[in-house]
């Protein structure tokens, strides 16, 4: 590639079952020319995410042979905009390319917080982050003292969750992951109280194990199984915030079984609601109001699996479909904020 060449990531057919590197082609062209309204933006991070996977199965979401989106940070290279000026760093959704051209309206300005690296605006401060406050503060309504259950918690969102949700003054905190590895840094790193690797027998038995108490809140990113457990672990008006299904994402022709106890929900008096982040951008500035003075204090430390090169990006998103990711998974390239 050179300094006149852009690169997008093209998904090339819809995968059946797990997606590998041969559903997508990497495509070059000539760098855009920013039209008037608009500006060219040089992309330098990007943040892979589970809903990408869903992504890959919808058309609505993502076209065949189109230019892939994501959540990305870059550097304004030229404008043809008074709104967007060359060196500003910005945060927009062109993701999945080197180069994007954005109008104003679909990109913001990354905030300028001292002491608060970039990689905090795609994971703690970003939407992986503002799923997992949202979910503890607006929809399971974690009150201090509470004890909670994340499911995949060694994830972005779970990692996130697991540090706010400490911060938040939260009781007993418990989580699950896919391997020893992981439950480990749950346990020794991110401030769980108990974690458990799922396949390590039934997940409804696992966490009455780890929980045997029983749960006041949950944030399930899994469904299934995880849901099931959940909802057997909860007090009565215990309440559930549902941001994902990853136990569905490679098979969305045969998803998992509904859970098995589910009119315990009524009968426990339980609240079960689903939310999207995109709903709840009202509450970004209440984040940053939380979160920036533990970054600074070092009190919020960032859980983050780097991966240098924007050639690397299609790995980088299975690995983190496979689990190889402890925290939020990202691509990166250099980065010098003071030019």
């Amino acid at each position: 590639m050179t300094n006149d060449t852009m690169i997008t990531v093209r998904q090339t057919a819809r995968p059946e079952g797990f997606p590998t590197a041969a559903h997508f082609a990497f495509v070059e062209a000539p760098v855009p020319a920013p039209a008037p309204g608009t500006a060219l933006v040089e992309n330098l991070q990007w943040s892979v995410d589970p809903y990408h996977r869903e992504a890959m199965d919808d058309g609505s979401l993502w076209a065949l042979n189109a230019p892939m989106e994501g959540r990305t940070i870059g550097r304004v290279l030229d404008s043809r905009t008074p709104e967007l000026t060359p060196g500003d760093l910005v945060l927009h959704r062109e993701g999945w390319r080197t180069h994007a051209v954005v109008a104003p309206d679909r990109a913001r300005p990354v905030p300028d917080f001292d002491g608060v690296p970039l990689a905090a605006h795609l994971s703690v401060l970003g939407g992986t982050g503002l799923s997992a406050y949202v979910g503890l503060t607006r929809i399971a309504r974690l009150q201090p003292g509470e004890d909670l259950f994340v499911s995949a918690a060694a994830g972005g969102v779970g990692t996130a969750a697991g540090r706010f949700a400490r911060l938040l003054g939260a009781g007993r905190i418990v989580g699950s992951a896919g391997s020893a590895r992981k439950v480990a840094h749950l346990t020794g790193e991110v401030g769980y109280d108990a974690a458990f690797d799922y396949h390590d027998g039934p997940v409804t038995e696992l966490l009455a194990e780890a929980a045997p108490d029983g749960l006041d809140a949950v944030l399930d990113g899994v469904g299934g199984d995880h849901l099931e457990a959940a909802i057997a672990a909860l007090r009565d008006r215990g309440r559930i915030a549902w941001v994902g299904a990853v136990a569905q994402y490679h098979s969305l022709s045969t998803p998992p079984p509904a859970p098995r106890n589910l009119f315990d929900v009524v009968g426990k008096s339980l609240r079960l609601e689903g939310f999207l982040v995109r709903d709840h951008r009202d509450a970004q500035r209440e984040l940053y109001d939380f979160a920036v003075p533990h970054l600074r204090s070092g009190r919020l430390p960032l859980d983050v699996t780097v991966v240098e090169g924007f050639e690397h990006i299609v790995d980088a998103f299975l690995g983190m479909l496979r689990g190889e990711n402890t925290g939020k998974m990202l691509v990166s390239q250099p980065v010098d904020r003071s030019s």
